[in-house]
């Protein structure tokens, strides 16, 4: 029971850690163009 202490306060802190990325990644426009990527792929630009 002792590494209760130890897993809870971890997990928190793995958790904050997750949602403090995935925040960033809002404010930074890293979803902005979801369907760019997806149709650049099947463009043929070689020269």
């Amino acid at each position: 029971m002792d590494i209760m202490i130890f897993l809870i306060p971890a997990a928190v802190l793995m958790g904050a850690t997750g949602l403090a990325a995935f925040l960033w990644s809002l404010r930074s426009g890293q979803y902005e163009d979801m369907d760019g990527a997806a149709h650049r792929i099947l463009i043929d630009d070689e020269d």
